[in-house]
């Protein structure tokens, strides 16, 4: 399925505070909290990066999902609150035999990365969609869905515009390694512990 993709993030300091806001503006809990599991890949010169492209492949609970994503064909440089891409996406079998599909290609493992994942959305509002997701280097809720409503529901939060960002989960561990120095290579519960998280709930 392709689909273009309007999306914003933004910092959760409190996760079970903002589950309890999302309840009283009544949106919908669509999957509890679960660990979801990600790997990106390109080729050796990086070709997909430098082209503004994604290939990523997914273990969410007991789904597997290959995605790949690209900047639109008409895409407007000096859109920058907003982070638009072109998404399409499969559910596949198995995903050690999707790796070996890519591998065989050209494609290999570049950057792996963790968190634990909860799914809302609201009835009033089809077509929109908001994750909260439990990282190892930090908590973040994204809005998915029209600019407008987007908007209305950083309001009713109260989230202050200015604290949103549009960086992927690879661009933000680039950003947390260069302030603490850390060594880790993959953003990870392994690489990156944390009391905070259940070491039995993360898949070996």
């Amino acid at each position: 399925m392709q689909s273009a993709e309007i999306e914003l993030k933004f910092p959760v300091t409190n996760v079970d505070i903002l589950h309890e806001q999302l309840l009283g503006l009544g949106f919908h809990l669509d999957t509890p909290r679960t660990y979801e599991q990600n790997t990106l890949f390109d080729t050796p010169e990086r070709r997909l990066r430098s082209t503004g492209q994604l290939l990523r492949l997914r273990q969410y609970g007991e789904r597997t999902v290959v995605t790949h994503k690209r900047h639109p064909d008409d895409e407007d440089p000096s859109e920058t609150r907003y982070k638009v891409r072109i998404e399409t996406e499969t559910e596949v079998g198995e995903a050690p035999a999707t790796e070996e599909i890519f591998r065989n290609l050209g494609y290999l493992p570049t950057f792996r990365y963790e968190k634990f994942r909860s799914e809302w959305s609201h009835p009033a509002h089809p077509g929109t969609h908001l994750v909260v997701d439990e990282t190892p280097i930090g908590d973040y809720a994204e809005l998915e869905g029209p600019r407008g409503w987007i908007d209305r529901m950083l309001a009713e939060l109260g989230v202050d515009p200015a604290a949103c960002i549009t960086l992927s989960y690879g661009k933000l561990f680039l950003e947390w390694k260069a302030r603490t120095g850390s060594p880790a290579e993959d953003l990870t519960f392994a690489q990156i512990p944390s009391p905070e998280y259940e070491p039995e709930l993360i898949p070996s």
